[in-house]
């Protein structure tokens, strides 16, 4: 078994008694934090038209979903970085006022500039309560509780994933957009609370510490690029392709002089030394390639179901809650196991194998397939692959050792951001790609419905769309199966794996 530096030793089994007493005294206070930071990632999706309609600038109205999601990344590792130094619990304190005083801010925003601005603070705090969540369950929770614990965090994601777009639908409809920000306001007051019920440790500070300012800059550098880049190539064409290209140059420039940079201060922001480790890289990798699968699938599933299946929003939110509902009940089993048993990697070792050939068989057979049969696939898949978060956090946790929990857990919230960003660029890419070689015109067509939604096809011929819409599926085909790449390599790599056991 591999293991990381100060790992614990392996703890006795606990009662139900004792496991409930330390469910009920420690998942409020870490529950409510990771619901906020997840939910808001979604909540804001179906307010985005309503959005539009009150300010306009139409053309800018995509960055007030993308400012959270790049501030988010770049504060993880903040998070962690200086959690480890200082201490969980005063961060986490920081971060819900972050997120509380953003709310209000958005709120009163009176265009879309404003609303940017309030998104990005928003952001911030929002990756402190991801990472911070994440890594107060490695410092609070004995070993042999964590996969408990952490199928508990990611029951919780999959509901903060699901309700999101409703609960957000529901008050834009009913409310008004603005009230969209307001809604969790009670729900971070409330964390902020429970936060004094933690009973976290101190940071380990040592005397001659000082922040990694440049280190810091370095990495924005780095991240923004490839961001941007990533949101470009959802939507790649001919004419952006030179501006992609040269935001990935631009990256992996400043990559290249970040990583030289870390390696020689004595406090790296990035925790390199760790990454390099085989157990944490490859959990990493892990991570990164379910991300990219589920957010993709989540993202286009619904498109193809209305663009190839002429299928209304009721019949696609069915569809996508197996996939939600299954993520969430393996998450909650392979915790189980790994409590009972201490087995790590060999789950996800044995699981991702009939994943891949379920996600193989859907894509192949997808226009063959019922709406029914879909769903009960895709329920099956997601319980498989409910395996692989719990188990690559963990084990990043035990192989960084209790000084930096931190780090391990923003190291993980990193590689899932990258991941979706990157798995939805590539299926988007490949949509296009197969569209071009059918038909230039279908690629243009296609364009026209991301923009404006599927009601574009109306304009069609009844033949004309029937030759748009059997290309377009043999698109999706190709991008689905994309998604069973990222399912395979995760596989390998938990294959691989170093570290097995607790």
């Amino acid at each position: 078994m591999a293991t990381g530096p100060n790992t614990p030793a392996p703890t006795r089994f606990f009662s139900q008694q004792e496991r409930r007493t330390l469910f009920l005294r420690i998942f409020p206070s870490i529950m409510i934090p990771m619901y906020l930071a997840i939910g808001d990632q979604t909540l804001l999706a179906t307010a985005l038209p309503a959005i539009v309609g009150s300010l306009g600038e139409a053309e800018r109205i995509s960055w007030i979903m993308a400012a959270y999601l790049v501030a988010n990344t770049i504060a993880a590792p903040i998070y962690g970085y200086v959690g480890d130094v200082f201490g969980r619990k005063p961060l986490m304190f920081i971060a819900l006022s972050l997120y509380v005083s953003a709310g209000i801010f958005c709120y009163f925003a009176p265009n879309v500039l404003f609303l940017i601005i309030g998104r990005l603070i928003q952001g911030l705090g929002g990756g402190g309560l991801m990472a911070l969540s994440q890594a107060l369950v490695g410092e609070v929770v004995p070993v042999r509780e964590r996969g408990n614990f952490q199928g508990y965090l990611a029951s919780i994601g999959v509901v903060a994933t699901t309700i999101g777009p409703i609960l957000g639908g529901y008050v834009t409809q009913h409310f008004g957009w603005r009230y969209v920000f307001l809604i969790n306001i009670p729900v971070a007051i409330l964390a902020l609370g429970l936060t004094f019920r933690l009973q976290t440790k101190p940071g380990n500070k040592q005397a001659d510490w000082q922040f990694d300012f440049l280190g810091l800059g370095l990495f924005i550098l780095f991240v923004l690029p490839i961001m941007f880049g990533l949101e470009q190539a959802q939507r790649i064409s001919m004419e952006r392709l030179p501006t992609i290209l040269g935001l990935f140059a631009l990256s992996a420039f400043f990559f290249v002089v970040l990583v030289w940079h870390e390696n020689k201060v004595a406090a790296p922001l990035l925790p390199l030394k760790l990454l390099r480790q085989r157990a944490i890289w490859q959990s990493c990798l892990m991570v990164l390639c379910q991300g990219a699968m589920l957010t993709s699938m989540i993202t286009f599933l619904p498109l193809y179901m209305r663009v190839v299946r002429g299928a209304d929003p009721g019949t696609t939110a069915w569809l996508i809650l197996p996939l939600t509902i299954g993520l969430s009940i393996g998450s909650i089993l392979t915790g189980r196991v790994m409590s009972r048993t201490g087995l790590t990697m060999p789950i996800p070792s044995f699981t991702l194998l009939p994943a891949s050939l379920l996600l193989i068989f859907f894509s192949l057979t997808t226009s063959e397939l019922s709406t029914s049969m879909m769903a009960w696939v895709l329920g099956c898949t997601a319980i498989l692959l409910g395996s692989v978060m719990n188990v690559a956090q963990i084990t990043v946790q035990i192989n960084a050792g209790p000084k930096q929990l931190g780090a391990a857990a923003s190291s993980t919230q990193f590689s899932r951001s990258v991941g979706a960003a990157f798995g939805t660029a590539l299926f988007s890419t490949v949509l296009f790609g197969i569209l071009s070689v059918h038909n230039p015109n279908d690629a243009q067509m296609f364009s026209q419905i991301l923009d404006h939604g599927p009601d574009a096809l109306n304009v069609l011929e009844p033949l004309a769309r029937e030759q748009l819409t059997h290309g377009i599926a043999l698109a999706f085909q190709a991008g689905f199966l994309v998604t069973t790449g990222f399912v395979v390599i995760s596989m390998i790599s938990a294959w691989f794996h170093p570290h097995r056991k607790l």
